[in-house]
């Protein structure tokens, strides 16, 4: 997974020069910003958009929101900014698309959950043996979470965001941002459970 993104003061120092340097005029301090958080960002949203290519779109768009509002941004937590508006555009596509299925929901043609059909779909115990194939794994999960346990997951694992940044993002409480994280990693844990242990039989 990737790191965290850090919010020392050191860093809101830097981005508030960067910030200061863009409204002055200097486009290579935005190019500067835009590159410091593409890897988090474009890897946040490439979570919960159905193909590379509406990541890149929300990716820009996310910057073109924030662009237009330079100039009136007064917070220091430039990444959490940066974070709610990738968590409405997700929101505003996800309102209009069907709503994601969850892990326990029942399959039509069998009636059992969707979870217990997880492990059927495993690699070989070869490639199950490299430890980039569990990556794997917890993606695939991770993406039949409901999208308010994925999102929660993600923005903290993927983008190291503490919990008072994500329930901001969310708009909820500390405690149910809590929550959703708790939920989130009782059903990755039951989902994977197979693979993990398959992967430990079959390693080194």
């Amino acid at each position: 997974m990737k790191g965290p993104v850090e919010t020392n003061p050191a860093l809101e120092d830097d981005d508030a020069k960067l910030l200061a340097a863009y409204r002055r005029g200097d486009a290579d301090a935005l190019g500067r910003l835009v590159e410091k958080y593409k890897r988090p960002l474009f890897g946040f949203l490439s979570r919960f958009a159905a193909n590379p290519g509406e990541a890149d779109e929300w990716f820009q768009e996310t910057w073109v929101r924030a662009i237009e509002h330079m100039n009136i941004f007064r917070q220091k937590n430039l990444p959490g900014w940066l974070f709610r508006i990738a968590h409405n555009l997700v929101i505003d596509a996800a309102r209009r698309r069907k709503p994601d299925c969850s892990l326990d929901a029942p399959l039509p043609e069998s009636g059992e959950p969707l979870a217990d059909r997880i492990p059927a779909a495993a690699l070989s115990p070869a490639d199950e043996a490299a430890g980039r194939d569990l990556g794997r794994h917890i993606e695939a999960a991770a993406a039949l979470l409901p999208v308010e346990q994925r999102e929660v997951f993600w923005l903290r694992m993927d983008a190291g965001l503490p919990f008072k940044e994500i329930a901001r993002i969310q708009r909820c409480s500390i405690n149910t941002a809590l929550a959703r994280m708790q939920y989130a990693l009782e059903k990755l844990r039951a989902t994977l459970a197979p693979a993990y242990r398959e992967l430990q039989e079959t390693g080194p």
